[in-house]
């Protein structure tokens, strides 16, 4: 086919557009940040074997639940979702993993789409309820005052760079509501901040510099990846340790976790954990950290967290006007909030639901008023996530 002279002029151009807009971003951003934008894109529930990464191991104790398989798991979910069989359903949804434990027993554990019990999930931002978990230890073992310590406490360069930071406490972070700035994507590909808190590769430096307060703290309810990041920063500043050996010693050991696992890390160099998204494990031990907190942190008689912060991350806080909440809370089940780093849904009689939950349909759901934890892992959500948000809860209300 033979290109006019003026088409050919216009492609010209344009790649050479494009290559000015590729020669400024690696002016401006590490190589290896456009690289893994250009390249990899958005995250996939197969990011653990890009990154390099902390390992996890086995518990030296490891602890198998007791299983007692119940029919009446599937078909409950069959009658609540309208389909004629759950396996196939959730099959056909991209899950991986799907667990239903009560009372410490395993009444539903099933794997699809290639993933076995002993295959490798991802948390994406399941892992900020871990960070969450590690900040109660790391009070409790006195490396932390309290969740109302300024980070500046720990992060001074921050006050250094506007000393508005020491505004800023750790439950602000906790809770989402630091009054930082927070745009998932703006107009140039590489600049938003879900990319950045995805692919930067020294996420220390990116959490300390790339941080702008827009409003004072606990005004509004606003998801920000940077806090975990600098969270993780207090826990590594704290305890003197990575937050992976902290998770190892405090949680990983104490809950019997049946296999190993790892933390992504932004980068060799770097080598700091992705605190938002980058834990890795089998969904049979994620279990576990929800039946942890089913118990209030206690775990066959070791209180490995302590019962108030269970009861304190994970409740609601308190009441905040209708302008703290987005009008998307709405249609969520039951009354909706977010405590520090997990979902929550309010029941009658002051009972509530909590769940870590995160991007891809990722869940550890646990319902104390029926003794339920219910994981669901996969490599997209396949139904909306708002089904899987209300299947969970109804199971829960109806079991």
């Amino acid at each position: 086919m033979r290109i006019s002279k003026g088409a050919g002029l216009l492609i010209g151009g344009l790649i050479g557009f494009v290559a000015l807009l590729l020669l400024m971003a690696v002016i401006v951003y590490p190589p290896a940040y456009v690289y893994r934008v250009l390249a990899w894109r958005e995250s996939d529930a197969f990011d653990w074997q890009k990154f390099p990464a902390h390992e996890l191991t086995a518990a030296p104790e490891p602890y198998h639940f007791e299983s007692r398989p119940d029919p009446r798991v599937a078909a409950l979910f069959e009658e609540l979702s309208g389909v004629p069989d759950w396996n196939t359903f959730l099959a056909e949804n991209d899950t991986q993993a799907f667990i239903v434990i009560q009372d410490g027993t395993v009444l539903y554990e099933t794997y699809f789409n290639g993933a076995q019990r002993d295959s490798i999930v991802t948390s994406f931002s399941v892992a900020k309820s871990f960070v969450s978990a590690l900040i109660g230890v790391a009070i409790k073992d006195g490396y932390i005052d309290s969740v109302d310590d300024p980070v500046t406490l720990y992060l001074p360069e921050l006050a250094e760079r506007d000393e508005r930071f020491n505004q800023i406490t750790l439950r602000h972070l906790l809770l989402m509501a630091s009054g930082l700035e927070y745009r998932e994507f703006r107009p140039l590909l590489l600049n938003g901040d879900d990319p950045l808190t995805t692919y930067y590769p020294d996420q220390r430096q990116l959490a300390l510099e790339n941080t702008h307060i827009i409003e004072q703290p606990a005004r509004h309810f606003l998801y920000n990846k940077y806090h975990p990041q600098l969270l993780g920063m207090v826990l590594e500043r704290a305890t003197g340790r990575t937050v992976t050996d902290y998770l190892q010693e405090k949680i990983w050991n104490p809950a019997g976790m049946e296999f190993g696992g790892s933390w992504s890390t932004d980068s060799k160099a770097s080598d700091f954990e992705k605190m938002e998204t980058g834990l890795n494990a089998r969904a049979i031990d994620f279990a576990k950290f929800g039946e942890l907190f089913l118990n209030g942190g206690l775990w066959r008689g070791e209180q490995v967290i302590p019962k108030e912060w269970v009861s304190e991350s994970t409740g609601p806080q308190i009441s905040y006007n209708d302008s703290y909440y987005s009008e998307w809370f709405a249609t969520l089940p039951g009354k909706a909030y977010y405590s520090y780093m997990w979902w929550g849904a309010e029941r009658p009689e002051g009972a509530y639901d909590f769940a870590a939950k995160g991007d891809k349909g990722q869940y550890i759901y646990v319902s104390p008023a029926k003794r339920l934890v219910i994981v669901r892992n996969g490599i997209d959500y396949g139904a909306p996530a708002e089904e899987w948000d209300t299947l969970l809860f109804e199971f829960a209300s109806r079991w």
